[in-house]
């Protein structure tokens, strides 16, 4: 992967004493944020308390209508929170003294690119970088930089029209990196890219986060939740559900399943009793059952108590003839379905 080298931009977050500690890249403090009125009132967040530490990717998940979007917005600024603080490298994103040197250390991909179809890859690159007063002499250097690390370099000259969605996202990616912020919000970053595009910003992310700048991103694959964040906060209802590192969530919100290959030793019509022996176990939050090839079946229990294991074998065993067993930890994708009982893509 081509190495992004740029100067940095002259506004930065104030200098601190050596003796304070550095605020958090990203601070929400009690953040709620409401439309409508009287009747009509909707609240989409609510007093959400969250903290993203400097140089890490922190992942937002949360089903479709859970405050993610709206929480992205503001944060970004393009709309006002009704209240509570929102703090970027301990400057207040609304406070007026501030707002310009929390421009210079944001950059934002937005699910839609919003890039200019009728204008070369160069000329969108050109017209942002003059938005944020990219010096004159630096300007070239670093749009030339950042389209060799989106691998558009070759396209500079092209209409964006012409584009793919994946070069579009990648376009999208290389213009928010133009005044080299610390702090990035990426919001679906791989939406609607076919897989080589998706390992490339893949790629992209973890360069950042190496480079020691910080990543917030919103995703709909909890499989890029894995691969990317180093933390996760779940919210749902506008609410923070659990926060933490995807392994963390998983082990801790997560179940584990055994999976069983069994033979039916009685009356079909008794599988249901088996079925409700097993969902009475203390620890067992879910039984399924399915039919298989020679009057077999594959039971899948889920439980919370490792304890369990063995008081669902003996249960199984009593009812069935056992001809293979599985135990596995439970997915991200089951904890996320724990936590909020709705799948990310509702």
């Amino acid at each position: 992967m081509t190495a992004l080298r740029t100067s940095p931009v002259q506004i930065q977050a104030p200098a601190l004493p050596p003796d304070v500690p550095s605020p958090p890249a990203i601070g929400l403090h009690d953040l709620t944020r409401q439309f409508g009125r009287g009747k009509k009132l909707f609240t989409a967040v609510s007093q959400l308390n969250l903290e993203v530490a400097r140089g890490q990717v922190f992942g937002l998940l949360g089903p479709n209508g859970s405050g993610k979007t709206t929480t992205i917005n503001m944060i970004s600024g393009l709309i006002p929170p009704t209240s509570g603080a929102i703090t970027i490298l301990g400057m207040n994103v609304e406070a007026r003294r501030t707002r310009r040197q929390v421009r210079q250390v944001l950059g934002v991909v937005p699910q839609e690119t919003a890039l200019y179809n009728e204008l070369s890859a160069q000329a969108n690159m050109a017209f942002h970088a003059d938005l944020y007063r990219i010096p004159r002499h630096e300007k070239a250097e670093r749009i030339a930089a950042l389209l060799r690390l989106v691998s558009l370099a070759d396209r500079a000259d092209s209409r964006v029209g012409t584009f793919s969605g994946g070069m579009k996202r990648r376009l999208a990616i290389a213009r928010a990196l133009l005044h080299d912020p610390e702090v990035i919000i990426l919001d679906e970053p791989t939406l609607g890219v076919d897989v080589q595009a998706r390992a490339a910003i893949w790629g992209y992310v973890r360069d950042l986060r190496d480079r020691g700048k910080t990543i917030l991103l919103t995703t709909n694959q909890l499989e890029e939740a894995q691969e990317l964040c180093d933390e996760l906060a779940i919210i749902d209802h506008g609410q923070l559900v659990a926060a933490g590192t995807p392994e963390m969530l998983r082990r801790s919100y997560g179940a584990t399943v055994v999976s069983l290959h069994v033979q039916t030793v009685a009356a079909p019509a008794t599988l249901d009793y088996a079925v409700e022996e097993l969902r009475r176990l203390g620890g067992v939050m879910d039984v399924t059952m399915q039919p298989a090839a020679d009057a077999s079946h594959l039971l899948a229990v889920s439980t919370q108590e490792q304890a369990e294991i063995a008081d669902i074998l003996a249960v199984a065993a009593r009812w069935f003839v056992i001809a293979d067993v599985a135990i596995r930890e439970a997915s991200l994708d089951e904890a996320f379905l724990s936590l909020t009982g709705r799948d990310l893509r509702d």
